[in-house]
């Protein structure tokens, strides 16, 4: 299971802070962590432990080198990828199992080399969820493969045709927080 950092409940949203650079959100905090200011979580205190690399970024979101994974209060089944980099990018997550039973991941070896892992069961896979006319969606097609142990991270896409958006069901139990 992918460790989460747990939001506290009374939470409030930060207002976004406008123009200035990502370094002007960055502060050091006590110890071996950052705190971060963001516009949907306020500000949060990220300890170096708890910080995921993915080396190559995301699709769209290549500078968005350095994520904490954070658990949402109210779903159980959602995650957020919260960027260190670029604060006011914050995407939902959650296992694809969840929603597709049957879902398998195919991919080359070669994309997974970078991960270290030491084999592909201990690999944890997330897919992110976005909002559409229709629903929320995921994406089946380039999921986020994870190296737990080691805190690191990459895109890759599928070599069956995934979809790219699978829309979900709107009486499902993710119909109201993502």
């Amino acid at each position: 299971m992918l460790p989460m950092v747990s939001l506290p409940r009374n939470r409030t949203r930060a207002a976004p802070k406008r123009g200035g650079s990502c370094d002007d959100r960055l502060t050091e905090g006590a110890g071996s962590g950052m705190d971060i200011s963001t516009p949907r979580f306020g500000t949060l205190t990220v300890r170096n432990a708890d910080i995921l690399q993915l080396e190559q970024g995301l699709i769209g979101l290549r500078h968005c080198r350095r994520w904490v994974v954070l658990a949402d209060a109210q779903n159980a089944a959602l995650g957020w990828l919260q960027s260190i980099d670029s604060p006011e990018v914050a995407l939902g997550v959650v296992s694809p199992r969840r929603f597709v039973p049957d879902y398998q991941l195919r991919v080359a070896r070669k994309d997974l080399a970078p991960l270290e892992l030491p084999s592909a069961q201990e690999a944890q896979v997330v897919v992110i969820v976005s909002r559409h006319e229709e629903g929320l969606a995921l994406n089946l097609r380039a999921p986020l493969v994870i190296n737990v142990e080691k805190r690191r991270g990459r895109q890759v896409i599928a070599k069956d045709p995934l979809p790219v958006r699978l829309v979900l069901p709107t009486d499902g139990e993710m119909r109201l927080t993502a």
